[in-house]
């Protein structure tokens, strides 16, 4: 049946919107420092935007900190600048050769902020699992006017289709729910 191909195709794409919000997520602090917290933070360096983890080997020595080693110590000087303009206002030290952040506890007002957040990438998600289905919705209706499918599969693949936004939308719930849990512990 046309229709079920129609279907079977969004579904990468919709794997990818879980996904990118999964990483989305993993840059959304708790109360333990990991090093995805800054290594996709841009930096300008050499005329160039290269994410931190290409200049930089980024490692957790301990529950909050976070220790950036720049690989050219050229490189320290910009990389400094991008995590002070980084959405996540981190405060880095230079100790050496290295870039030491340290994260501060979580106060119940930066909990409600990283919880906001959390919000507004929830609903991006669902935003990007919705066009992916009215795509493929609006694929359906036009293969139905064309008479490629009938008006019974039309309303069947309506069906399937929900079915399957469903279960996108219970993965970003269920991602969703386990990283509150993170920030409110």
């Amino acid at each position: 049946m046309e229709y079920k191909k129609i279907v079977e195709k969004i579904k990468p794409e919709m794997e990818k919107a879980v996904d990118h919000f999964s990483n989305e997520l993993k840059k959304i602090r708790a109360d333990r420092a990991t090093p995805s917290l800054v290594e996709d933070i841009v930096v300008d360096c050499f005329n160039q935007r290269l994410p931190l983890k290409q200049l930089a080997a980024i490692s957790c020595p301990e529950q909050r900190q976070i220790l950036v080693q720049p690989w050219d110590k050229s490189y320290t000087k910009d990389i400094i600048a991008a995590l002070q303009k980084s959405e996540s206002s981190l405060s880095p030290v230079v100790e050496g050769s290295s870039i030491r952040i340290v994260l501060p506890p979580l106060t119940e007002e930066y909990r409600k902020d990283l919880l906001k957040l959390l919000s507004e990438k929830k609903e991006d998600a669902r935003v990007a699992l919705k066009r992916v289905r009215e795509e493929a919705w609006r694929e359906i209706q036009e293969k139905t006017n064309s008479g490629e499918i009938t008006e019974d599969e039309k309303f069947k693949a309506k069906e399937d289709l929900q079915k399957v936004i469903d279960s996108y939308n219970k993965k970003v719930d269920d991602l969703t729910e386990k990283r509150e849990n993170e920030i409110k512990n």
